[in-house]
């Protein structure tokens, strides 16, 4: 993994994009990454943190925070696409059915729209299931830096 200097900090721009781009990566819901979002949260609720509680649920075992999946969303936002220099305006998200601690997911986003007078993309979002489905859906609004001169 490359260390951002100064100088290698190069953002793109409302230009190097188009409706279509398009971009995926995968991970595993860990343990520890369940943990440690509930420590940085607060959000101790035993569905998550619990094995012997979350089997006495509808869910029949532990699953991962909503919001860590909308946080695995803006890690794709600020540093893969749009990716460095964006800043993330707003997120409607649904969530379909639960991640089980120890599922791999897929999180794609799609550019949908490109607003080059504002410097907005409008990009869905899918997160997906080794199990085979959709679990949750979304829409974010992306803001892009302006165009720096070199002079």
């Amino acid at each position: 993994m490359a260390v951002l200097t100064q100088t290698s900090f190069h953002p793109k721009t409302i230009g190097d994009f188009s409706v279509g781009d398009s971009f995926a990566f995968k991970r595993v819901v860990s343990d520890a990454d369940v943990r440690a979002f509930a420590q940085v949260s607060g959000d101790h609720n035993p569905i998550h943190l619990d094995d012997e509680y979350a089997k006495s649920t509808r869910f029949g075992g532990r699953i991962a925070h909503g919001a860590l999946l909308v946080a695995f969303i803006s890690k794709v936002l600020g540093m893969d696409l749009p990716g460095l220099g964006a800043v993330y305006l707003s997120q409607a998200i649904e969530f379909l059915k639960p991640v089980y601690v120890g599922d791999e997911i897929e999180v794609r986003v799609r550019v949908d729209q490109v607003d080059r007078e504002q410097r907005v993309l409008s990009i869905s979002n899918e997160i997906t299931s080794s199990r085979g489905h959709a679990v949750a859906r979304g829409l974010s609004k992306i803001k892009l830096p302006r165009v720096q001169s070199n002079g």
